[in-house]
Parts: C-alpha cells; structure tokens; sequence
C-alpha cells in the first residue's frame, strides 16, 4: 500500500486485524507509510488493549470507551493529516467512514496492496512471549 509521504491517519476494525496473520508486522509496516496508526472497536478497551498486548502492538490511539463513529470523528479532529483511511471488514465499515468523512478499505483489498498475509493472528516471532509479566494488570 502506498501511502504517499506519510500524510495519513490509518484505523483498522479489531475484527480485521483479527483477520491479518501478523498484526504486529502489519503496525510495523503502516508505521512506514503513515503518521498515525491505531485500533478501532466496540468491543470494551480491555479487549483491544490485551489483543494489542499479545501481538505486541503500539497503537496512536484507540476507540477506549466510546464508539466507533465517535472514535473516528475525534482521531479525524485530533491528528491532522492529509488522508483518513479505515481498514474494516463490512459494509456497515464502509458506511460508518463514510459518515465521518474517512476512506474506506476492506482488510482483503488492504492486505493485497500492502502485501500483509491473510490468516490468524500469529504472536509474533522476534520476541518471546512472557504471559508472567508483573507490570500489566
């Protein structure tokens, strides 16, 4: 996926970064093309917040206790870029981008143009993974 020289926002449905093999890689690569990456959901903050944890995940911003529509007006207002783009999974997806002024991308159409491989997520390799950490709640 070419993002041009940085000048973008990008948000991606929990349901399709649960759809992405490598979420982390996905974030590292994004990071390249985009000056903001972050989740967005329904789903409760502790839900994306764990998800984001396992996969080793840094994100800009996140959804946190309000909704999606909510959410995605208040990244648009915050972080000022040439482009607002969410990655999703349906239509009700698109139309919610639409209505708050973002593009849409389906995570099959995005994972092709940025060369992610589809599939569940893996936990990444490059780190081992230490469940028995004391500094996460």
């Amino acid at each position: 996926m070419d993002g041009g020289s940085g000048d973008m926002t990008l948000a991606v449905e929990l349901a399709a970064l649960k759809r992405l093999a490598h979420p982390d890689a996905v974030f590292s690569d994004a990071r390249q093309w985009s000056e903001y990456v972050g989740v967005i959901s329904e789903k409760p903050t502790y839900v994306v917040t764990n998800f984001c944890r396992k996969h080793r995940i840094r994100q800009d911003f996140f959804s946190g206790p309000r909704g999606r529509e909510e959410s995605l007006t208040n990244v648009k207002q915050q972080f000022d870029t040439g482009r607002h783009v969410f990655v999703g999974t349906s239509e009700g997806d698109e139309a919610l981008a639409e209505s708050v002024g973002w593009e849409y991308l389906p995570v099959g159409d995005a994972a092709e143009a940025a060369g992610w491989e589809l599939g569940e997520p893996e936990p990444p390799s490059s780190v081992e993974q230490d469940d028995d950490r004391d500094d996460w709640p």
